[in-house]
């Protein structure tokens, strides 16, 4: 296997392998579309078995009924996205120089199977409840599976990026310790609110405080009872609070730096956007009494915006990744 990756220990932009790896990460947005959409409508148990639905691959009804519909599609999504992600870590292993993405493709095959696994098991033990936190053990898989598939995203989205030809021609100007610091605390903030979320949202507590912006029906900023449910939603809110504070402060330092190139800048103008969506979207899922559409939607931008933010990160890190520089 070593006679066929590229000889010497300059990497080697490969397009056909750069574009399927960009074709595999933007698969992944659909698969969370999907996802998100089948929780929204509660769909997420329709077929009570797995892998098959009702013992089947074409389960009878799924194309005309949507909560068969978004469940079963989201499961062959997840079937091509397993193949894709498989395919392009043998391509890798087989053509690459480079052993940090080679292995990070393989770590990318595990965690697809891992949430494969994740969600099957989300599925088959959803009748045991656990009284201690009045949940069953597969609405737990669900929170797990939620948050392993943003892990899974940037593990992706690296892969990608490390095959692109910008990543592989490098920065002519290093990036410096600072912004790479402030992507690496918004990503993790960033991480931390969506862990948040896939809790809330299993938890049935979207609307748990049902107003915005104040927090009760007096218009304060505090809940006047407190649960599990106003808790974890409100935390939701807290965070949202410190993040609007946080993508910005990072896209400054970003826009501040001269080792940043013009699409990092105009990566930087398009997560404030995304943040202002995600904002707005919030706020709806609360006035609409969590519409299925724009909570879906509010999903996605999450994670759209956890993927530019990350974006952003890696490309600050390209040269620390690559061993250009102290870290």
């Amino acid at each position: 296997m070593a006679s066929s990756v590229s000889a010497g220990r300059t990497p080697v932009h490969k397009p056909a392998l750069a574009l399927f790896a960009g074709i595999g990460t933007a698969w992944v947005f659909v698969l969370v579309m999907l996802g998100a959409f089948t929780t929204s409508i509660g769909a997420g148990m329709v077929f009570a078995d797995w892998p098959l639905s009702n013992g089947s691959i074409n389960p009878s009804g799924w194309l005309t009924d949507i909560a068969k519909f978004a469940e079963h599609s989201h499961r062959l999504s997840a079937g091509l996205m397993s193949t894709i992600t498989i395919i392009l870590a043998v391509w890798l292993w087989m053509t690459e120089s480079r052993g940090w993405l080679r292995k990070l493709a393989v770590f990318a095959v595990a965690l697809v199977l891992v949430q494969a696994v994740v969600g099957g098991l989300r599925v088959l033990l959803d009748h045991q409840h656990v009284e201690m936190v009045d949940t069953s053990v597969g609405r737990l898989f669900a929170m797990l599976h939620a948050v392993l598939a943003q892990l899974f995203i940037c593990t992706l989205l690296a892969v990608a990026v490390g095959c692109s030809k910008r990543w592989i021609a490098g920065n002519p100007t290093p990036i410096s310790c600072e912004v790479r610091r402030a992507g690496a605390i918004c990503c993790l903030l960033l991480f931390i609110q969506l862990a948040i979320a896939a809790i809330m949202r299993h938890s049935f507590a979207g609307l748990a405080i049902p107003t915005f912006p104040a927090s009760n029906f007096h218009g304060g900023l505090l809940p006047v009872n407190w649960n599990f449910r106003v808790g974890i939603h409100f935390a939701h809110r807290v965070m949202a609070v410190v993040l609007l504070f946080a993508l910005p402060w990072f896209v400054i330092k970003l826009r501040s730096n001269a080792g940043t190139s013009r699409a990092m800048r105009l990566g930087g103008l398009g997560l404030m956007l995304l943040l202002a969506t995600q904002i707005f979207l919030g706020a709806q899922i609360i006035w609409s009494y969590r519409n299925p559409y724009v909570t879906t939607g509010h999903v996605l931008v999450g994670a759209l915006t956890l993927a530019t933010t990350f974006w952003l990160a890696w490309l600050a890190h390209r040269d620390v990744v690559e061993g250009k520089t102290a870290r």
